[in-house]
């Protein structure tokens, strides 16, 4: 079914967007998105750099081209991540200092308004698809019995996927909060 698609592009959209919250140790998926002007377009990093985690607080950023180390130093300088980059002329290092329990719980709020946001996306998919379940039964292209069958299961998914939202929301929290 259709709707089923929805539901997994809403899951994994919340996945991609909870990857780039900083835990106690980084990842590349914090710089990896994080727009550069190269060779006069607009380019992800991870597209003209290679990114590599050198220790637990340290992302080294390297281009494949020196030409383009101060166009990424001056892209991060202006990303939100709040860490200054250091250029050693080849390569970028941004060090991340240890998450304070303020900042553990700021990412944490965070962390849950992009739960609410995939769980309203999950729920919109629902809505969506009752209405045309319901546009079927009026047109006579389905009995009664089935669109209150179709509706149950459409449920039933709807749960499972909130669920899997809450479940994935749970283990990032405590990956967040745990020191």
């Amino acid at each position: 079914m259709p709707y089923q698609e929805n539901f997994r592009k809403a899951y994994e959209f919340f996945q991609q967007e909870i990857e780039e919250l900083r835990t106690g140790r980084v990842t590349p998926a914090l710089v990896e998105n994080i727009s550069v002007d190269a060779y006069g377009t607009p380019m992800p990093v991870k597209q003209v750099a290679s990114i590599t985690i050198p220790d637990a607080k340290t992302i080294a950023i390297q281009p494949w081209d020196k030409g383009q180390l101060k166009n990424i130093e001056a892209a991060l300088q202006k990303s939100a991540l709040g860490v200054a980059p250091k250029n050693d002329g080849l390569a970028v290092y941004l060090n991340f200092p240890p998450l304070t329990e303020e900042n553990r719980k700021q990412l944490v709020k965070i962390l849950a308004q992009k739960a609410e946001a995939a769980r309203v996306s999950v729920r919109q998919v629902r809505d969506k698809e009752r209405e045309e379940i319901q546009k079927k039964e009026k047109a006579k292209e389905m009995g009664e019995d089935e669109k209150f069958r179709l509706q149950k299961h459409l449920d039933e998914e709807t749960a499972e996927w909130t669920g899997k939202v809450n479940d994935l929301q749970n283990r990032k929290e405590e990956e967040i909060m745990t020191v």
